[in-house]
């Protein structure tokens, strides 16, 4: 099948952040670039990023928070340090702002209209800091763990044993078949908003991508596959995945539904997807890679019938 080229970057990519792995492992660095009043930290509390509301939204960077949080070195922006910092233990966060005026924000209401130096930001702050949140303990002995090279490798205190940061791979596929998509509606959604998305699910173990795509399908809908194109990948830290985004042949018609995890799935025409709303159903949000999927397929010109 042709591949379908992405006419725009996904949300939450496509910044300038210099992650500057190689300062991680230099604690004197790291350690003075903590203390440099030019270093900038962005807040987040119990999932939420402060955000400075205005005509546009951005992310706060503020100084240094006054108050024994968890903190990770996220890289260079501009050849200035970048620290995260998790107050989810404080009741009230309000008083660690830096002077920077703002409301701690759910980043996924605001995320078509950050700049995406601010979105790569907060996407890789709040992964970071919620994987922090979750690796406690060492997975091997259960001994608590400590942070080490500038808070991206958790290590155990009993046996030194390493933790990395972990991204979950998931796949998440327009699956068409001529000139209709394969919409459905997961258990998940809220059945008031009345949304129909692409198919996703996690990749297992031993599991090639396209392998994954093919079973989710099958498994999701009854619905079997066949080529399998790659479209691009996006970062969505809600809490800890990686979308791998693809088109899909269909090589059958018949649903059969999962019902246990899905409520519906239907095949929509091209007009169908455009007249959604007179038609009283929603697509996915637009920041989403579930949208870009469908709208790069929908701006295809349709093949003309053979004379």
């Amino acid at each position: 099948m042709q591949r379908i080229t992405p006419r725009q970057p996904n949300a939450y990519t496509g910044g300038t952040l210099d992650r500057a792995a190689h300062r991680r492992s230099d604690e004197g660095w790291v350690q003075s670039a903590l203390q440099d009043p030019r270093s900038r930290f962005v807040l987040f509390w119990r999932g939420n990023a402060l955000i400075e509301t205005g005509e546009t939204p951005k992310a706060a960077l503020t100084s240094r928070p006054d108050a024994d949080a968890p903190w990770v070195f996220l890289g260079l922006q501009d050849q200035i340090p970048v620290f995260a910092a998790d107050l989810s233990a404080l009741e009230d966060p309000h008083a660690l702002h830096g002077g920077t005026s703002g409301a701690f924000t759910d980043m996924r209401s605001l995320t078509t209209l950050l700049p995406a130096d601010d979105a790569t930001i907060l996407a890789t702050a709040r992964a970071m800091l919620h994987w922090r949140a979750q690796t406690k303990f060492c997975a091997r002995c259960g001994a608590p763990t400590v942070p080490v090279r500038g808070g991206y490798v958790l290590k155990c205190t009993a046996e030194d044993t390493e933790h990395f940061p972990r991204s979950d791979p998931a796949v998440i596929m327009l699956v068409t078949k001529g000139e209709r998509a394969l919409l459905g509606q997961s258990h998940k959604f809220p059945i008031e908003r009345n949304m129909y998305s692409t198919l996703a699910g996690f990749v297992e173990p031993g599991e090639s991508l396209e392998d994954s795509v093919r079973r989710e399908v099958f498994e999701e809908v009854g619905v079997r596959v066949g080529a399998v194109a790659y479209h691009s990948s996006q970062p969505w830290p809600f809490p800890a995945s990686l979308m791998l985004g693809y088109h899909a042949e269909a090589l059958s018609e018949e649903i059969v539904l999962e019902e246990a995890e899905m409520r519906d799935a239907r095949w929509f025409t091209r007009a169908e997807i455009e007249n959604h709303r007179e038609l009283g159903f929603n697509l996915p949000r637009p920041d989403s890679i579930a949208r870009r999927l469908l709208e790069d397929w929908m701006a295809q010109t349709a093949p003309r019938p053979a004379t």
